[in-house]
């Protein structure tokens, strides 16, 4: 079969290599899948650079999310055990926690719906504890898990105000639903919020970004308002003042989604049961503004880590070059 495979640590578009090797022999446990479709993550970009938390030994095929058909035809969503990732023709995954996907949902979509809406979910309601009414600010809000927090935002009844870097990804947050969208490159993203909220602030912000964002969230977070935070795709990791946290009476709550599958595996099932139902209902769809052919998986990862991207970039084997759409 053919797999993008690092053999050394780097920018992904000069250490993954498309190569012919050998189809992974599931262990104990695990299930042999054909990959139908492959989420781009940016931690794909951060394990190829080797800055991310899970470092595979090397070589390894990046791909954490995929959508994939199992040995008797069922369509399922997994994430692949590594070093055997999903930007392969096959791949291997825990027979325990495989999820049925979606059937409202085409492959490209379901293979998106697992870790960026989870983590939103378990962000919002199991975190946060958003109610209906409220105020939620997401940063990144055009992008792979800001597109999802948007959408499972207004599901749950909240008003959304969409951060984002350029007039294309201005465009992609209306048509998300953002209530308000802010560009961060033209106005003043502080400013901004405070003349949305009439001064109150955001009673939950989520970010994905860390750096700049998170300062910014400070600033602009409620009265018992909850900064939830799920990533630094900025690149800077923040240093919160909690002197500010308790003179402002605001909660900052970390989500390590990844954490759930061991601590509590249940609540993983029982969220993609809330999220299949919302994809059925019509609430809530992943964005693919890509899908490429196994051929241009490199490319189309190094697109993500360079933040060029919106909403989520799939890699789909039957897909021929050039055939991309």
């Amino acid at each position: 079969m053919q797999a993008w495979q690092v053999h050394q640590l780097g920018e992904p578009s000069q250490v993954m290599q498309l190569q012919d090797v050998e189809r992974p022999v599931p262990g104990e446990g695990q299930v042999l899948l054909k990959v139908r479709a492959a989420n781009i993550n940016f931690p794909d970009v951060l394990m190829c650079r080797g800055h991310y938390q899970v470092r595979p030994p090397l070589p390894f095929t990046p791909g954490v999310e995929i959508c994939g058909e199992t040995e008797d035809g069922r369509r399922v969503l997994a994430n692949p055990a590594l070093p055997h990732g999903g930007f392969a023709e096959y791949a291997v995954a825990d027979a325990a926690a495989l999820l049925p996907a979606p059937d409202t949902l085409d492959d490209a979509e379901a293979a998106a719906l697992h870790i960026g809406y989870q983590t939103g979910w378990f962000g919002l309601h199991r975190r946060a504890r958003l109610e209906a009414g409220e105020t939620l600010l997401v940063h990144a809000a055009a992008g792979g898990v800001g597109s999802a927090a948007v959408q499972l935002g207004k599901a749950a009844g909240a008003t959304v105000i969409g951060v984002v870097g350029g007039a294309d990804k201005v465009a992609v947050a209306r048509e998300l639903g953002c209530d308000v969208v802010i560009d961060r490159r033209t106005q003043d993203v502080i400013a901004a919020v405070k003349e949305a909220t009439g001064g109150r602030g955001a009673d939950v912000i989520y970010d994905p970004v860390g750096g700049e964002a998170y300062t910014q969230s400070t600033k602009v977070v409620a009265f018992e308002g909850r900064i939830v935070v799920v990533g630094f795709a900025s690149g800077s990791i923040p240093s919160p003042a909690l002197n500010h946290a308790l003179v402002k009476n605001y909660a900052i709550l970390g989500l390590h989604w990844g954490l759930y599958g061991t601590k509590n595996p249940k609540l993983i099932q029982h969220c993609h049961e809330q999220l299949t139902e919302l994809a059925a209902r019509g609430a809530i769809k992943p964005l693919v503004s890509e899908r490429v052919p196994l051929g241009g998986g490199a490319a189309a990862v190094q697109r993500v880590g360079d933040g060029v991207t919106t909403g989520r970039v799939v890699v789909v084997p039957s897909l021929e070059n050039g055939s991309a759409a």
